[in-house]
């Protein structure tokens, strides 16, 4: 059986824009990305509301920065096949003033921890898929109008960026917003058939590149 981590924010973790909670196992994308490869993977999810790549959060909870928890976090589920890596939202948040660019340059730093961490099989370095998160949409009537303010124009700025730091770094790229869309509902997070279309078009990649 092989091992993949799955490393992301709240829409990793599976909240539900309609109710504010989580989405049941078998709904969110990662549940239904296992459910999908079936027996021949475990699929592991660490999704985490608020984190981002590279950032301490001044606001949220400590412990948000997907730098400081990503290595303990592969050294912890090692031995690993293949590492998911799906962030970059909640760098949007004005409170972080980053450009577009550099936020994809910050999960590229999260890609090369994993590239060189020794925690794939034998101490050899795992493989990484790298995600990006779909744009936002209108966020006009969402509670999340102000914590996100301006995000709707620099997340359509993203895909570009995060391709080109895949081809520089040798790893596997996917789009999202090729695949699904955020939900109107609050602009940013999934709806449950959202869930599913990533999950299994992720499952179809993986079975296409990995065996």
């Amino acid at each position: 059986m092989k091992t993949l981590l799955c490393f992301g924010d709240s829409n990793t973790w599976g909240y539900d824009p309609a109710t504010e909670s989580r989405l049941d196992v078998h709904t969110r994308w990662a549940g239904v990305l296992r459910d999908t490869l079936g027996a021949d993977w475990w699929v592991i999810e660490e999704g985490l509301n608020g984190r981002t790549t590279v950032h301490d959060d001044p606001v949220e909870q400590d412990g948000r920065s997907g730098l400081t928890y990503l290595t303990p976090c592969l050294h912890s589920h090692k031995p690993l096949d293949l590492v998911i890596i799906m962030l970059g939202t909640n760098d949007l948040k004005p409170r972080f003033h980053v450009p577009a660019i550099d936020i994809a340059s910050g999960v590229g730093r999260l890609v090369q921890i994993a590239q060189h961490s020794q925690t794939g099989r034998d101490n050899t370095n795992p493989d990484v898929l790298l995600i990006c998160p779909p744009p936002t949409v209108s966020l006009e009537s969402s509670r999340f109008v102000e914590m996100f303010a301006g995000a709707y124009e620099k997340s359509r700025l993203l895909a570009p960026h995060y391709r080109t730091v895949a081809e520089e770094l040798g790893c596997h790229f996917i789009n999202a917003g090729d695949v699904i869309v955020s939900s109107p509902l609050d602009g940013i997070h999934f709806e449950a058939n959202e869930h599913r279309k990533l999950g299994e078009h992720i499952a179809a990649y993986v079975r296409q590149h990995f065996g």
